[in-house]
């Protein structure tokens, strides 16, 4: 098989994409742009601290991070784990509550409060913004600062 070949787009690709597309084909391997959503999941489901992902080049590399309590994480971390907590709940078509991200960090509660203060933390960042502005405080949904809907998303 020669290493490029033209497609009838008159595209080249490679043997690579279509050996990696068999693979796929086959269960053993993954589609590409699967895996970010998986790792955050993951670390949600075992309560982890989220993730950091950096782009290298044409790679995207994320970091894990070994269980850490609560009150060890500082802001920045916080309000990582909230942005990610809302974009998974936001492709699964649900949003970020106190009583999601209370599940997500395992906090009780009598300690929602707590809570709060990590969601009004990641408001201020820009990374997460209310669905509904005007809904009551008990009623707060949040989404992804690119799923606002004033952006046209809903």
């Amino acid at each position: 098989m020669p290493l490029f070949y033209p497609a009838e787009s008159g595209e080249f690709y490679t043997a690579g994409d279509t050996l990696a597309s068999l693979m796929r084909r086959m269960g053993i391997c993954e589609e590409r742009g699967s895996g970010i959503d998986k790792v955050v999941f993951q670390t949600e489901f075992y309560q982890l601290p989220a993730p950091f992902f950096e782009v290298t080049g044409e790679a995207t590399r994320s970091i894990l991070f070994a269980p850490r309590p609560l009150p060890r994480m500082d802001k920045a971390d916080r309000v990582r784990a909230c942005y990610l907590h809302a974009c998974l709940k936001y492709v699964n078509r649900e949003y970020l509550t106190n009583s999601s991200l209370r599940e997500r960090f395992g906090v009780s509660l009598k300690n929602s409060a707590t809570v709060s203060r990590f969601i009004k933390e990641a408001v201020e960042t820009g990374e997460i913004v209310p669905y509904d502005p005007d809904a009551p405080p008990k009623m707060m949904k949040y989404v992804p600062w690119w799923a606002a809907p004033d952006r046209g998303n809903t």
